[in-house]
Order: structure tokens, then sequence, then C-alpha cells
């Protein structure tokens, strides 16, 4: 069975933002796209009474629109619309558990409407079997793209580069595949980052101690990220590798590091713990703050 990439569509402007960014993904990835709006109050095509048919045919139109919109855009991608009488959070889930990646419109802070503010959001990626990208308002194919000699937008210059965040101390190979695929796709550069902190003493300056002991962890931490990237060097020759420690609180730094960048790819770690399901404080904190699409990979 073919597995679509899947796009939740709910008519903001961040959703159809990521609608447009998973056709082009889909055509990378040789694979159809499905657009998916859900939610509970929808209505079925035998409904008589106004108020039952007007969620209905207002979905009917935003599926009707958006298709229009990315088969003029995007002629050579087979693409499909549902519209699911769900709430959103299930149908989502449901449909990444057969889709090869999820696309959800991101808003960032300061917004509480649309899938992806709140608990929609955060269930959503957090429980979801698939990787799941978050796209947000205004995002371009220019945007996935260097800007010209001239400094100006482009879709015929280099792709930007990939940037994945390495955990070093997990097995997180199904991260580090997803982001040398990106970057093979779209012959991107990658950049993998590995993150570390080490804090001195509250209310002590740092001695000759912390400096030795820093300067080990720095070379421990180089060797566990040269280690960790090693096998994928090796299977993807042809994807240029670039690797960056950094003694920096691990949200800064990657939110930091994906200034630029055209792809930011995140790990999630699938074991529930005493809480259930959920999304670290790294993740979350790029999830918000990144501005370029980011990329939650489900792993062990």
């Amino acid at each position: 069975m073919v597995r679509p990439v899947v796009a939740g569509l709910d008519g903001s402007r961040e959703s159809v933002a990521a609608a447009h960014w998973a056709a082009r993904e889909a055509l990378r990835r040789g694979l159809p796209l499905r657009l998916l709006h859900a939610w509970e109050g929808l209505g079925n095509d035998d409904a008589t009474l106004p108020e039952l048919r007007a969620p209905l045919e207002w979905a009917k139109r935003l599926l009707r629109s958006a298709m229009d919109e990315l088969d003029e855009s995007y002629p050579q991608l087979h693409t499909t619309a549902d519209r699911i009488a769900q709430p959103a959070v299930a149908a989502l889930l449901s449909a990444g558990a057969e889709a090869e990646l999820l696309v959800l419109g991101s808003q960032g802070f300061g917004r509480v409407s649309g899938y992806l503010a709140g608990s929609v959001a955060l269930a959503t990626v957090a429980r979801a079997e698939c990787p799941v990208v978050l796209v947000r308002s205004g995002e371009s194919p220019e945007d996935e793209h260097l800007p010209d000699g001239a400094a100006r937008p482009s879709t015929r210059t280099p792709c930007r580069e990939v940037v994945l965040a390495v955990d070093a101390g997990q097995s997180c190979d199904a991260v580090i595949r997803f982001a040398f695929e990106s970057a093979a796709r779209r012959t991107a550069p990658l950049r993998a980052v590995h993150y570390w902190y080490f804090p001195h003493a509250y209310g002590y300056a740092p001695g000759p101690m912390d400096g030795r002991a820093r300067s080990q962890s720095q070379a421990d931490a180089e060797q566990a990220l040269a280690t960790a990237l090693k096998p994928w060097r090796e299977r993807f020759p042809a994807v240029e590798v670039s690797e960056s420690v950094e003694n920096r609180r691990p949200a800064q730094q990657l939110v930091h590091a994906a200034e630029g960048a055209g792809l930011l790819v995140v790990g999630r770690r699938t074991r529930q713990g005493s809480i259930g399901a959920h999304t670290g404080p790294v993740a979350q904190a790029v999830m918000h703050q990144a501005r370029c699409p980011v990329a939650v990979v489900p792993h062990d």
C-alpha cells in the first residue's frame, strides 16, 4: 500500500501553507497527497437543517478551493481530499497511522485557534506514529531555497540546509535517517547539532576543575556525535555534512541553529512516561520558536 503525505486543513493561513509544503514534499517523495478536514460537528450529506448543513458546506468549499489551488500549482501531483466527522486529534492520528508524513500548520506563540494551538497540537505531535512537520503561515517555495545573487527570493537556487538535532546519548536512528533522506532529496547540506550543558555550581566562579571537565565533556560530545553519524555518512555519501557541538541549553541552540535553515529535524521518544505520551521540552520550544518548518520524528 502506498502511504501518502497527509496535510491537515482547517481553513487557517497556516494550514493552507502546510498544504502547499506537503504538496512539494509529496512530489519530492513521489507520493500522493491527501488533504484532511476533521471536525466532530460536521453533518452528513443527508442533513436538512441549515445549522447542520452550514458546517458541511463550508468544509466542502474549503477542500474544493484547496484542491483547485493545488491542482493549478502542482498539476503532476495526485491529490485527494476527505472530510471526517471526528475530533481533529483522533482523525489526524488515524490518518497518520497510514501515512508517510503528517503536515500541519503551526502558529507559534500568541494564537488560540486552529489545529496547532494548545491541546490539538500537542496531542497530535506527541502521539502520531509517523513524523509530523509543522509549517508556519507565509511559508513559500522560495523559503526552501537560498536567495539569488541579488538577494532576491528564488526557486532556482540551491536548497537551504537541513538542521538535525542529535541526542547522542539516545538511540535516534529514525531521526537521523529522516534528516539524511530529507537533505538527499533536496540536494541540500546537512548540519548536525549536538547539545550538552555543563553549568558550574551556583554562586561560584568557574575554576580550573570546571575548565578541564568542560574540555573533556566537549571532546566526549564531539566523539559521540561523530560515532552516531558515521554509518549515515557512509550510506549517504553525496550529502554534505557538518557537525556542531556546543555547550549551550538545547532549545536556545537549536532555535539559533535553525535561523536560515530550510528544515529543522528533532526527535520525540515514543516510550511513555508516568504522564503518558508527551512531547519533550526541547521539541516544544523549537515548535513554538523556530521560523522554519520543524519535523518531529518519533523514535524508540
